[in-house]
């Protein structure tokens, strides 16, 4: 759902199953074969118009697999595809059926089955997609004066303190405004048709990790300073990168932070952290030349890329719950006063 943040780097596959494909050798190697000719696409098991036969759960399963039945033998009466099928072709994935049922080797292709942890991460996205009528709000962000202050921070209290990034920042801007907009700090139930509102702030962090995308959650963000966040998400990244976060650490968020860094580009549309409401995006800051009191000067300007559900959120509260963020970003002694 998420563009994780890079302090802990998405949920990958430990491994995979699939078969094993040539790789070509490189140029001028000693014994290096020819190159061989492209091969076609595989040709499908059925003469045209011809409808593949299957039960409704094995065309479901077919469907989530990205699975194109025509190209499917089928083993059980008549024809039908079974499971069994489906999972024989997925082994044989990276091989070409030909006209006789036998398969060909076909290069360049490696199957790569979506399960543990992958899985759970595809199954989430898709439940959010699929329940959550999102929209997505971008907004510009000049951050000039507060990565000015950032720097000012660091250099006089990094030693004592903690060097901090623009993220517990941010989170400071989040909280401030959830205090003027709390219905963005909110979860849906979709079962029971209930929205609820929290007065504490448990901030996600979306995150990227070797096992794949987490979020570690930054409990009662409203009650910590910026010191204290970025100590905080210090250490959720560590235990989520050295796969030690707790299951309580990792759940219970209300509201959600993504962020992708210096690759964060110029808008994105996030996916909200199902059943939240709200998630706020972060792009990347990048100079650039802006009119002010009639010149034209260089700025660090960065956008906000902000997704809610429609069925809680109303278009103007969104783009006032971001532009409150925007105030504080714009004015960054505003964080430290209310």
């Amino acid at each position: 759902f998420l563009h994780p943040h890079p302090a802990i780097p998405p949920l990958a596959p430990s491994g995979g199953l699939g078969d094993v494909y040539t790789r070509p050798a490189p140029a001028g190697a000693i014994g290096a074969a020819p190159p061989r000719p492209a091969r076609a696409p595989a040709p499908a098991l059925r003469a045209a118009g011809e409808k593949p036969l299957a039960a409704p759960a094995v065309r479901k399963r077919a469907w989530d697999l990205g699975i194109e039945l025509q190209y499917v033998a089928g083993s059980g009466p008549a024809g039908h595809i079974t499971h069994a099928d489906l999972d024989a072709h997925v082994a044989g994935r990276g091989r070409a059926a030909g006209a006789d049922g036998r398969y060909a080797e076909l290069e360049g292709e490696e199957a790569v089955p979506v399960i543990g942890l992958r899985r759970k991460i595809a199954e989430k996205m898709q439940l959010a997609k699929r329940q959550i009528p999102h929209f997505t709000y971008v907004e510009e962000v000049d951050v000039t004066e507060l990565e000015a202050l950032r720097g000012q921070l660091n250099a006089r209290y990094g030693e004592e303190r903690g060097k901090i990034t623009l993220l517990p920042l941010l989170m400071r801007a989040v909280v401030l405004a959830i205090r003027r907009f709390p219905d963005v700090n909110a979860r849906y139930d979709d079962q029971a048709n209930v929205v609820t509102r929290y007065a504490p702030v448990h901030m996600g962090i979306a995150t990227q990790t070797d096992a794949g995308l987490m979020v570690p959650v930054v409990r009662h963000a409203e009650a910590r300073d910026p010191w204290a966040s970025a100590a905080e998400i210090a250490r959720l990244a560590d235990a989520a990168r050295h796969g030690k976060a707790a299951r309580d650490e990792l759940s219970g968020s209300t509201i959600t932070i993504t962020s992708l860094g210096a690759l964060g580009g110029i808008v994105s549309t996030p996916v909200i952290n199902h059943p939240e409401v709200a998630i706020v995006g972060v792009n990347r800051i990048v100079d650039r030349p802006v009119i002010r009191n009639g010149g034209m000067v260089a700025r660090k300007l960065m956008n906000l890329s902000s997704s809610f559900d429609h069925r809680v959120i109303d278009g103007m509260v969104a783009a006032e719950f971001i532009q409150a963020v925007r105030s504080y970003l714009e004015s960054p002694a505003t964080l430290f006063v209310e």
